[in-house]
């Protein structure tokens, strides 16, 4: 399957306030039914064990509403893991992030300074770049962390895009509808995800496949171990 590159509505605010507010919506439900909140806390978990950490600093990129980190973080504190989140989106209108720190900004030059937070994450955004982004993304990251990048995201393939077809009937929002497919089509291989990392400033990286064709990414900015 060729990755095609399709915009997806959602990314250029392109709907009323009343459909991006049912878009972020959707994709809420998408993260707690289909691998996204598992995946992440699988990924910062890792991370947290190999630190022996029992306290962290974590940016959001591309946060949206910031859901997944929030949950993440409720789910490791039953662990005795304490998460401290910083959410940063590209437009503004869509951190309603309750009391947490929020920053609009751009995920190809953080706003921060270098080692400001012990890890990047972000969930369904790589694959809204092209592979030169991808590592420029990767080594902003990199900068901006003392430990790790981790990346949760989705993986093409035909099947992938067969049950998302399925399952357009449970999505409410318009703007999803055209979203969900143009995210498959546009998402990348562990193979090819591999390919890119290897191109950035990352010590080691680790790619693992997750519940209904997610992957996760951990690109370490140092090798484990050496901190």
């Amino acid at each position: 399957m060729i990755r095609a590159v399709i915009p997806e509505l959602l990314d250029s605010d392109a709907g009323t306030p009343s459909e991006i507010c049912a878009s972020l919506s959707d994709l809420n439900r998408i993260n707690r039914w289909f691998g996204g909140i598992s995946t992440t806390k699988s990924l910062v978990g890792r991370v947290a064990r190999e630190q022996r950490a029992t306290s962290l600093s974590l940016l959001e990129v591309a946060a949206g509403s910031g859901a997944v980190p929030a949950a993440v973080a409720a789910s490791l504190a039953q662990t005795g893991i304490e998460t401290r989140i910083t959410l940063l989106d590209r437009a503004a209108s869509h951190l309603k992030n309750g009391n947490r720190r929020a920053v609009a900004g751009d995920a190809l030059a953080l706003p921060f300074s270098d080692g400001s937070f012990d890890l990047v994450s972000c969930n369904l955004f790589v694959h809204h770049l092209s592979p030169d982004e991808v590592v420029r993304f990767v080594n902003e990251s990199l900068r901006v962390c003392r430990w790790a990048l981790v990346i949760n995201d989705l993986v093409r393939h035909a099947a992938h895009l067969g049950l998302v077809y399925a399952g357009l009937p449970l999505y409410r929002g318009r703007l999803t509808r055209h979203d969900a497919p143009a995210s498959v089509r546009q998402a990348y291989t562990v193979k090819e995800m591999d390919h890119m990392l290897r191109k950035s400033k990352a010590a080691r990286v680790e790619i693992t496949r997750h519940y209904l064709f997610r992957m996760g990414v951990i690109a370490w900015k140092s090798a484990p171990g050496a901190q």
